[in-house]
This record gives structure tokens, C-alpha cells and sequence, in this order.
């Protein structure tokens, strides 16, 4: 296995891993996500993989198959007096094509994005887990992510 940038050929895998991530959601929040859609288009993904502050990192097999991606984008802090301004690399969503899951692929990408957060000079590496998505935060939580803070809601 290898571990690379994306590039626009690996686009259409990308779609079909984004609806797997998208149907995962869907499950737990249906009020919120819409079933049978994906969180970026084609034209978007192309825009997203030429930006370098949106790094999106693939695991691919020998064969050059996608197997599992992170979509990452680099932040900095909005500035505040309060805080010290620290830039992180945030992932925004981290997929194993399910018919690839168990096998470590997972482990391999977060610690790419940990790698990879280190050489671009990052304090941190953070990302949000929907409630519910109970596998997901179990994985972080192995992985040694910590919770930071939290957002709750009230539905009117």
C-alpha cells in the first residue's frame, strides 16, 4: 500500500467513497444529511486536489486501486488576543472503502495527516465525529485524539 496525494484520475473512486461517508451520516442524522448525495461534485474535487491548502491523501494498493482517502484542510486560528495563533491540520472527512476496512488502511492514512501535519509546521491535527458515528470515535480515540471541545444543540 501506498499513500499519495490525489490526483483527478482518482476522482471518481473518491465520489463513490464520499457516498459511503455520506450514507453513514445519513443513517445517524437523516434530519441533516440527504441520502443519495455526496459532500463535493466533480468540479469541486478538481478545485480541491489543485489547492495545496486542502491536501487529500490516498491509500492505494499495488494495483493503484483507492482504497480509502483523508481530506485535509490547513487552518489558521481567526485572531483573538486570547488565544496564541496556532495553524492545524484539520481532516475533514476519513473513509476506508468498506470492502477494504479491518485491515489497517485507516491507521495508515491518520498517520500520514499526522506526518504530514508535522512537516507543514501544524501545532495540531483535529476533526469533528458526528454523534453517533460511534466506530469513528472509537477509532480517533485509538488512534490518541482527545476531545477539545464540543457543539450541542437544541432542535427548535
Amino acid at each position: 500500500m501506498k499513500i499519495r496525494r490525489a490526483v483527478n484520475a482518482d476522482i471518481p473512486k473518491l465520489l463513490d467513497l464520499l457516498s459511503q461517508v455520506l450514507e453513514i451520516h445519513a443513517a445517524i442524522r437523516p434530519d441533516i444529511f440527504r441520502s443519495g448525495t455526496t459532500k463535493y461534485t466533480k468540479d469541486e474535487l478538481t478545485g480541491i486536489i489543485a489547492n495545496d491548502n486542502t491536501p487529500v491523501y490516498v491509500a492505494a494498493d499495488d494495483d493503484d486501486t483507492l482504497m480509502g482517502y483523508a481530506f485535509c484542510v490547513i487552518k489558521s486560528p481567526a485572531f483573538t488576543s486570547t488565544m496564541h495563533p496556532k495553524s492545524q491540520l484539520y481532516i475533514d472527512d476519513l473513509c476506508v472503502d468498506e470492502k477494504y476496512r479491518d485491515r489497517h488502511i485507516g491507521r495508515s492514512l491518520f498517520e500520514h495527516v499526522l506526518a504530514e501535519g508535522k512537516r507543514l509546521g501544524c501545532y495540531e491535527v483535529t476533526l469533528s465525529v458526528w454523534a453517533g458515528n460511534d466506530a469513528a470515535e472509537l477509532f480517533y480515540e485509538k488512534m490518541g485524539m482527545k476531545t477539545k471541545s464540543r457543539i450541542m444543540e437544541y432542535i427548535l
